[in-house]
Parts: C-alpha cells; sequence; structure tokens
C-alpha cells in the first residue's frame, strides 16, 4: 500500500468516526456499593467491538445534581445538559429500588427536557427479576421525553448473573442480548436523527 493510499485511508477513517452516532451509557444509580459501573463497562467494553457508534459512559453521579426545585448547588446542570445534548441515542443502565427506577435517575432526567427529544434508547436492567418492573417505568418516562426505546431488554438477574449480589459475572446468554438490543438502538438513532 501506497503513501497515498495510507493517507486516503487514515483520512476516511477519521471521517467515519465524526459522522459515527453518539451512544451515552448512563449510570442510572448514585448510591456507595453501587454496580452499575461494573454493568456499564462491560456493556461499552461490548458495544465497542461493534465499532458502529462512538459509546461514552455517562454517570449521574458526577453531575452531583440536587433535586430539582429544591436549593442547592446546581452547577452540574449545565454539563448535564451538554453531555445528553451531545448525544444521539442511549442505553440506559437501570437498577430495580423498590419495584421502579432509582430516584437519582428520575431526577437526572427530569432536569432535562429537549436534550432527550426524538432520540432512541435502549435499557439493561437488573434486580431480583432482573429489573424488569424498573425497565418498565423508565418505558413510560422515556415516551414522555420523546425517547423511542427499543424492544430488547437485557434483564440481569442478582441471583444468576451476578455473585454474591455485587461482582458482576454475567451469563454467556447476556452478550447476546445486549448485541440485539444495539441493533435496533442504532437504526432507530440514525432515524430519529433526521427529525431534529
Amino acid at each position: 500500500m501506497g503513501f497515498l493510499d495510507k493517507l486516503f485511508g487514515k483520512k476516511q477513517e477519521e471521517e467515519q468516526t465524526m459522522t459515527k452516532l453518539n451512544i451515552g451509557i448512563i449510570l442510572g444509580s448514585t448510591r456507595d456499593g453501587r454496580v452499575s459501573p461494573q454493568v456499564g463497562a462491560w456493556v461499552k467494553e461490548l458495544a465497542d467491538k461493534r465499532g458502529d457508534a462512538n459509546y461514552t459512559i455517562i454517570d449521574i453521579a458526577d453531575y452531583k445534581l440536587p433535586l430539582l426545585g429544591e436549593a442547592g448547588d446546581a452547577s452540574g446542570a449545565a454539563a448535564w445538559s451538554q453531555a445528553v445534548g451531545a448525544q444521539d441515542g442511549f442505553v440506559f443502565i437501570v437498577q430495580e429500588y423498590n419495584h421502579s427506577i432509582s430516584g437519582a435517575l428520575k431526577n437526572a432526567l427530569d432536569y432535562l427536557r429537549e436534550e432527550w427529544n426524538n432520540k432512541a434508547a435502549g435499557i439493561v436492567s437488573y434486580g431480583s427479576v432482573g429489573g424488569a418492573r424498573a425497565a418498565e417505568h423508565l418505558r413510560g418516562i422515556l415516551g414522555e421525553l420523546l425517547v423511542a426505546d427499543v424492544r430488547v431488554h437485557p434483564a440481569l438477574s442478582l441471583f444468576t448473573d451476578f455473585e454474591n449480589g455485587t461482582d458482576f459475572k454475567p451469563k454467556e446468554v447476556q452478550a447476546d442480548s445486549v448485541n440485539q438490543m444495539l441493533d435496533q438502538v442504532i437504526p432507530w438513532a440514525t432515524a430519529l436523527k433526521t427529525i431534529r
């Protein structure tokens, strides 16, 4: 391969990276001892192997958002808005708290409006019943925010995909489920980008 071929190939690769979708992997818990960072890192590792988008972990704990409408240091809100606004789609890492999503995730969702609109999302949940009830609650919230959630939903069990409820050791079949979910998120995010 000649110099010009290499140069052209590199330029073409850079252009593809610039035009790829941005998909944020949102960690939906802020509590001490949370396992969402382990799950998010696993999803990102699987997603990065695909090469079909720019995947970024977005940890709501980093933004330190006070309860919406209450006094407190909301200086992280602008950065939260920018992080969400820069995405074309999302993968929500959702844990089930009392049959629903965490208060921190609900608060983070409520902080923004237009930044969510006309984007696609997948959900990866975990809990004693795979986080299914939390995922169902999240779907209703996402619909109100004009986020189109996809059908495939990896549901991780605290009994079979975690050791001692803390060390994430997913069953092999779960990786297939994540890829099937992303197979739906990417075309939906691509289509929705055309109407934003």
